[in-house]
């Protein structure tokens, strides 16, 4: 495989380039926007790993919801579903939140996909023989329904005699592709992705882990809002597409005339949706969700009155007069209220 193989990242249609481009509009928008509060963000990211584990492993056929999800990440016992159901949730989840918190600390390598995938299996005792392992024996790709159960093989995958060359093939040629920057970070990711499940090199959790893999990546590359918006979410509410994709792409790689195309626009549509929402914290329409209640409660009055002095804030909003001037300083960069006047006459309004 080699380097040339990132040949195919050449030629691409300007689709590609565009949804690209877009993407890195809104990133921009994200660096360059309000530092959120770090208990909004904590309670954020804290959400997004429920939702996240609840997609990834419903998409391979798990049945737990996200509410489910919760209530055993709390500890609370739930007896109606297979113990393997909530083994796999429970090694995702800790998986996820470990690359949530150490991203910038972890290498990109074949060790650490090794050790994601052993300790994505940690819990489930089925897998205990092949945690961390390369497959033994061959394996194949299945669509699955709402249920669980095959719908049909999507594709061969890399025989398993070939795994450990592929794999090491495939990881070194991304680690130097992302250090030459000859090609777009994320069309580097959208190519490690799409080969690396088409290898499929484990003999279970291929799925799990390459998303995963996708949020360390993407973490690793600057799109510093992953861990906001759930990127496994979107891939399950376009469960059918991203099937569909991987299969028009994964079936022409090993061809003459590999075309990434499908996958990279399926792949970059997610990512790019990701942004949207991610951006979409910092409107109006979402500012509870970034406040902290005495801002709220300071933003809460000022829809009421057409202007207020702090010191009226402060009366009637029954926030003290310290943190009245740090709400409105706040909701000031978030561009919610506007100053008028100066000094002691000094007011806000609600734009």
């Amino acid at each position: 495989m080699g380097l040339p193989f990132l040949s195919r990242l050449e030629n691409l249609p300007p689709e590609v380039w565009s949804k690209v481009a877009q993407i890195d509009q809104l990133q921009g928008q994200w660096i360059s926007g309000v530092k959120l509060n770090p208990q909004i963000l904590g309670r954020l990211k804290r959400s997004v790993l429920i939702t996240s584990t609840g997609a990834s492993t419903r998409i391979e056929g798990a049945r737990l919801s996200d509410e489910d999800v919760e209530k055993l990440m709390r500890g609370i016992a739930i007896q109606k579903f297979a113990d393997r159901d909530k083994q796999e949730v429970q090694g995702y989840f800790e998986l996820l939140q470990n690359v949530f918190e150490g991203w910038d600390r972890t290498p990109f390598s074949e060790g650490s996909i090794k050790h994601f995938h052993k300790e994505l299996l940690k819990h489930v005792e089925k897998d205990k023989l092949h945690r961390g392992q390369y497959k033994k024996s061959e394996n194949k790709v299945h669509m699955v329904d709402g249920e669980g159960k095959s719908v049909g093989v999507l594709f061969d995958t890399t025989p398993a005699y070939l795994t450990d060359k592929e794999m090491l093939e495939l990881v070194e040629a991304t680690r130097e592709a992302f250090k030459q920057k000859r090609f777009h970070p994320l069309l580097i990711v959208g190519n490690f992705i799409v080969e690396f499940l088409l290898i499929h090199p484990f003999q279970d959790g291929n799925g799990r882990l390459s998303r995963v893999l996708t949020n360390l990546l993407l973490l690793q590359h600057g799109y510093e809002y992953t861990p906001y918006v759930s990127h496994e979410k979107l891939i399950e509410d376009n469960k059918a597409d991203y099937y569909m994709s991987l299969r028009k792409s994964q079936k022409t790689l090993r061809s003459k005339k590999p075309d990434l195309t499908p996958w990279l626009e399926f792949f970059l549509t997610i990512v790019y949706k990701q942004a949207v929402m991610a951006i979409e914290l910092l409107s109006a329409e979402n500012v509870e969700k970034i406040l902290s209640p005495n801002q709220i409660a300071v933003w809460e009055y000022l829809k009421t009155v057409p202007e207020a002095s702090p010191g009226e804030i402060s009366k009637k909003a029954k926030v003290v007069r310290a943190t009245v001037n740090q709400a409105l300083d706040r909701l000031l960069r978030l561009k919610k209220v506007e100053r008028i006047g100066m000094g002691r006459s000094t007011r806000y309004r609600k734009i």
